[in-house]
């Protein structure tokens, strides 16, 4: 049987390596916001004449996206009807409006909602396995898919202007779902091994357990990032984001239910062998 345990503290520096980049450049850059929270107008039309408007437009093939301050929909339509003349093609794809005080209440919310799933998730897990330390290291390895997912567009946002939406919101909360539950897979397989074991060493009964969870975890994920895969690559501008978070949320999710939230009870459980003895 392999031992991988043995490797533990390796798993928590691979991590720390995807990690600190992400948060040094959370605490520097933060997030790009998209209007969904700051408010504004989003709007996105197809034309093969750049759009005369002043804001922040960006053209993919021959659409352009323009973010600009908030418009009334008679400022709306006046500036429809002044593209539409300057050009044959032109077509309305969508166009949002969100404003400035919707936009905090929104951003205000998503914190709320991401807390009190962590807090349900803690008391959960601690409840369903009788032990404090198999809710914490849930929730840390559900933290750990976080600072990643954060992270990674925070880098994106910096470096290539990618903006969080609300589709990212649902990105976000759908991973530590997904993140919790493979989690529990392991534990759920760690708990039965132990009453069958229970004179077994704990590290070889964690082993055992990630070697009977390992091929129905990799099976189970890689269907889910082959989907989410194609998605990014053949699916459409506004969904784009959406996949590659859930995708990079997926690839953390599955490492970190095996490297992260196993060792960390081998950990736990190594500290409270030395505080008795």
């Amino acid at each position: 049987m392999l031992n991988f345990m043995k490797y533990k503290y390796i798993y928590f520096l691979v991590s720390l390596a995807v990690i600190v980049p992400g948060t040094i450049s959370l605490a520097r850059y933060g997030l790009r916001p998209s209007i969904d929270f700051t408010g504004g107008t989003l709007w996105e039309i197809k034309t093969p004449n750049p759009p005369a408007i002043e804001g922040n437009i960006q053209k993919t093939g021959d659409n352009y996206t323009i973010r600009t301050k908030p418009l009334s929909e008679p400022e709306h339509q006046e500036l429809a009807a002044k593209l539409a003349s300057n050009s044959a093609e032109f077509e309305e794809i969508r166009f949002e409006t969100v404003g400035p005080i919707l936009g905090k209440e929104l951003l205000k919310k998503t914190i709320t909602a991401v807390a009190v799933v962590s807090g349900l998730i803690l008391l959960f897990v601690a409840w369903r396995f009788k032990h404090f330390s198999f809710g914490l290291s849930a929730i840390l390895a559900m933290f750990h898919d976080t600072l990643v997912l954060l992270g990674s567009f925070s880098l994106l946002g910096h470096f290539y202007g990618v903006e969080i939406d609300t589709l990212f919101v649902t990105a976000m909360l759908t991973i530590l779902s997904f993140s919790v539950h493979d989690t529990i897979v392991v534990f759920d397989r760690i708990r039965e091994t132990r009453k069958l074991n229970p004179q077994t060493k704990f590290e070889d009964i964690v082993d055992k357990a990630i070697a009977q969870t390992m091929g129905r975890s990799l099976n189970n994920s890689m269907t889910i990032i082959f989907m989410l895969l194609a998605l990014y690559l053949l699916g459409g501008e506004t969904v784009k984001y959406f996949a590659l978070a859930l995708l990079i949320g997926t690839i953390s999710g599955t490492y970190s239910s095996t490297f992260t939230a196993a060792p960390l009870l081998v950990v736990w459980e190594n500290l409270q062998k030395r505080r008795s003895t």
